[in-house]
C-alpha cells in the first residue's frame, strides 16, 4: 500500500503547531523525517500524527520533552 507524504505546511496546518516547533522535534529526533523533495524540502509519513498527538498529551502531563523522547526510545527497544 502506497505511503502518503506530507510537507512541513500541510502538517503545520493539520496540527496548528509553529515550523519551529516541528523543526525543533526533527532536530530533538521526537519525530522523523522520512525523505526529502528534490528541492530539499522534508517530508513526514503519515505516522507522524501520531506521534505529534502523543507528544501533546505527554506535555500537557506536564512531561519535558527529554523525558517523552526517553518514553519514545523505551517503546522502540521493548
Amino acid at each position: 500500500m502506497p505511503v502518503k507524504y506530507f510537507k512541513m505546511g500541510e502538517i503545520m496546518e493539520a496540527t496548528r503547531l509553529s515550523r519551529q516547533t516541528i523543526h525543533n522535534y526533527t532536530v530533538s529526533g521526537l519525530i522523523s523525517e522520512v525523505k526529502r523533495t528534490p528541492k530539499g524540502h522534508r517530508l513526514y509519513g503519515e505516522d507522524v500524527f501520531e506521534r505529534l498527538e502523543k507528544i501533546k498529551i505527554l506535555q500537557e502531563k506536564n512531561y519535558t520533552l527529554s523525558q517523552i523522547k526517553k518514553i519514545f526510545e523505551k517503546k522502540q527497544t521493548s
